[in-house]
């Protein structure tokens, strides 16, 4: 019997796979051999992969192109980035530089527009959508922006009530969206979304405050299902009942032409994950058109509004194993170099999984193991997959003098601004130093210190001291 993690890996997923493989006895993360930056930079780190962004972008849109034409699809496909999913600069300029536009939910978010604009990153023509409950700076921003000649900033109406901000702040008009509220899964806590116009105001409201408003023109419609783009009867049933709005409003408005299908595609969070992009992709095009074509009016152009999709596989999470603590006859711990809950906030706050393999030691034996985080809190653990309701990493060796180096991957989306990035963190634990890897002109992997570890002064400051 054979009793490697490396054996264990091979015997239960397809393995090397899309992003990772061993060479040298070594993991490499698209490509990437992480023990040089280990050995770089030590642990723990944050690690970007930017090429994962551009790639990510062009497979969607590349899905979407493909099924508009197998089904002789008329409109057009447009992808926007959630800004929300990750804030910093080097990936929202990189999401711009491969043609996608942006989606905005805050106040704050103006001020990032400005700023890349300030910058050249972007011009006054880029579609701007902006999504949120806007009462105070955030409506008034987006009033000035549209008033300073961006020509396509979309505000998208929440509520109904939001209407009016446009009506006081915009000078000469605007473009225009509806969010329709969708009903939750069955399972959830409340029964319909917070967020958007209800669906059977939709039309109404329309017909009182649009239709006959020459400063408005309403040119999307939105809808988003908080679990993402799945194939289920529950997206499906969601999914068909705002085309069939959409289809009724663009009967009386002829201003509208797009639909935004919000939600997210789903990343690879684990070896063994499986998810059909091309077809999904291409049942959501082909129901839109067999929609449209039922009821007589043309296709809509398409948005989508994919963070998580976008950056999330970029992200990764290294590091080392500083002690083992056997607590009882069953349950060992190995203890990493930082907090769980702190550097990946989700596996604490909703349980999420994430890919997690160890970087060194895959022709050890395997065990079944916890981690444990370093703060003082029971709850800075992880201690099981998507596959299976424990993990099981390399044993130490005997006479290992290198320690055990792990890595979650697929981090990207999230886990920096909900653990505040370069802020107060739980029991004063630091920030892990950033390191941005992107490849030059020949394919080369560049790599570079982009945050230090956060210093004590850094913090105390922040506290008062």
């Amino acid at each position: 019997m054979k009793n490697r993690y490396f054996d264990l890996i091979e015997q239960t997923f397809y393995f090397p796979q899309e992003g990772f493989d061993i060479e040298n006895g070594y993991l490499d993360f698209n490509g990437i051999p992480l023990i040089h930056l280990i050995r770089k930079y030590g642990t723990p780190f944050k690690l970007t992969y930017l090429p994962r962004i551009g790639a990510q972008i062009k497979r969607a849109r590349n899905l979407f192109n493909r099924s508009m034409k197998n089904v002789g699809y008329n409109g057009n496909y447009y992808y926007c980035y959630c800004t929300k999913s990750c804030h910093f600069r080097f990936i929202v300029e990189e999401v711009l530089q491969n043609g996608a536009h942006i989606e905005t939910s805050s106040s704050f978010d103006i001020d990032l527009i400005r700023k890349l604009y300030m910058h050249g990153k972007l011009d006054k023509s880029e579609i701007i959508l902006c999504n949120g409950y806007k009462a105070g700076e955030y409506g008034k921003k987006i009033c000035k922006l549209i008033n300073e000649g961006f020509k396509n900033v979309m505000p998208i109406l929440d509520n109904k009530e939001e209407l009016s901000i446009y009506n006081e702040g915009v000078e000469n008009g605007c473009k225009i969206g509806i969010r329709v509220a969708t009903e939750e899964e069955p399972n959830f806590q409340f029964y319909t979304s917070r967020l958007g116009i209800r669906s059977s105001e939709v039309i109404q409201f329309y017909k009182d405050h649009l239709a006959n408003n020459p400063k408005f023109k309403l040119e999307l419609l939105h809808f988003f299902v908080d679990t993402g783009i799945k194939d289920t009867i529950y997206y499906w049933s969601e999914f068909k009942k705002v085309l069939k709005i959409y289809c009724e409003l663009k009967k009386i408005c002829p201003d509208l032409h797009a639909i935004d299908i919000g939600g997210g595609l789903p990343i690879r969070n684990s070896l063994g994950f499986e998810y059909d992009y091309s077809y999904m992709i291409n049942e959501i095009v082909k129901q839109i058109k067999i929609a449209c074509t039922d009821e007589g009016i043309p296709e809509p152009d398409i948005f989508s509004e994919f963070g998580k999709y976008t950056v999330g596989e970029s992200g990764a999470t290294i590091f080392s194993v500083i002690g083992e603590k056997q607590q009882n006859d069953s349950e060992l711990w190995y203890m990493v170099d930082n907090s769980l809950m702190n550097t990946i906030p989700d596996s604490w706050g909703i349980s999420e999984r994430f890919i997690l393999l160890p970087i060194n030691k895959w022709y050890n034996d395997f065990t079944r193991v916890n981690i444990g985080g370093i703060t003082c809190d029971n709850g800075d653990f992880y201690n099981s997959e998507v596959h299976e309701n424990q993990v099981y990493l390399p044993a130490s060796g005997k006479n290992d003098t290198e320690p055990l180096y792990l890595g979650f991957f697929h981090t990207g989306a999230y886990q920096d601004a909900l653990s505040g990035y370069g802020g107060i963190k739980h029991c004063l634990i630091p920030s892990p130093k950033h390191i941005l890897v992107d490849r030059d002109e020949q394919g080369n992997i560049v790599d570079r210190l982009y945050q230090d570890e956060q210093e004590a002064e850094d913090m105390l400051k922040i506290l008062g001291y």
